[in-house]
């Protein structure tokens, strides 16, 4: 099944076994896969099962396509990892969000800072939930991280409450206050824009019950930043071993 061209249904009938792309999933299978009648595809649902398929027709705006057998995926993370990331300019909050996706994370914040000059609209929010479906059939994954945004650092660090390790970077962090190395359990990860965070922002984590984590002598870009706190994260996690 994981040789077959991948897309996320809207629409899946399981007791009929039928399945229908529309929209962009749509014109994905059709324009750029080349997906045609008799084609044998995977389908996915967002909630970790992948379906296999056979495509039986192909209208003007969608594609039908018959069940053949169901699986749970293995590629998915066992253990959460929750990325909170402050909105950058141009096409980086993209890239954050492809390699996090890649990287096995099961859901992804954006905020707005103090010193963040980006912003994010719903088209933008679209976009990126766009960008994380795309990196989940790219990457072999059977969901799409979960994309939220939020208007202020102090949200954003709330919705991560639940998470057993909440970890955040700050380039006023001398040193560690979390053991990487032996690092269990649920994760939150808070990385700031280019701007970094302010003292008031730091303080506001710490008394929110985050860690401060060092992230080495040079100073990383935000989105370098992200990707590499990550990458640690699931290593540290099992994900990457």
């Amino acid at each position: 099944m994981s040789g077959r061209k991948r897309f996320f249904a809207d629409r899946i009938d399981t007791e009929n076994n039928i399945a229908v792309l529309e929209g962009d999933e749509f014109v994905h299978a059709k324009t750029v896969q080349r997906v045609d009648v008799g084609s044998e595809i995977c389908i996915l649902d967002g909630s970790g099962k992948e379906y296999s398929a056979i495509v039986t027709k192909i209208e003007k705006r969608s594609l039908t396509a018959h069940l053949t057998g169901c699986a749970e995926s293995d590629r998915e993370p066992v253990t959460p990892i929750y990325l909170l990331a402050g909105a950058l300019k141009g096409d980086k909050t993209e890239l954050v969000v492809q390699k996090a996706c890649e990287l096995g994370v099961s859901k992804i914040g954006i905020f707005a800072s103090e010193y963040c000059s980006a912003y994010l609209n719903e088209n933008k929010l679209e976009r990126l939930k766009k960008v994380a479906r795309e990196g989940a059939k790219q990457c072999m994954r059977s969901r799409a991280p979960e994309i939220e945004y939020f208007e202020n650092l102090q949200s954003a660090l709330l919705s991560a409450q639940e998470y057993e390790n909440k970890l955040f970077a700050c380039e006023f962090a001398k040193s560690s206050d979390a053991d990487l190395s032996r690092l269990t359990g649920s994760t939150a990860i808070a990385v700031g824009s280019e701007g970094g965070f302010s003292e008031k922002e730091f303080k506001l984590a710490k008394e929110l019950g985050f860690s401060q984590v060092y992230l080495g002598k040079r100073i990383l870009r935000a989105e370098t930043a992200s990707i590499a706190l990550t990458s640690i994260v699931a290593f540290a996690l099992g994900e990457m071993q």
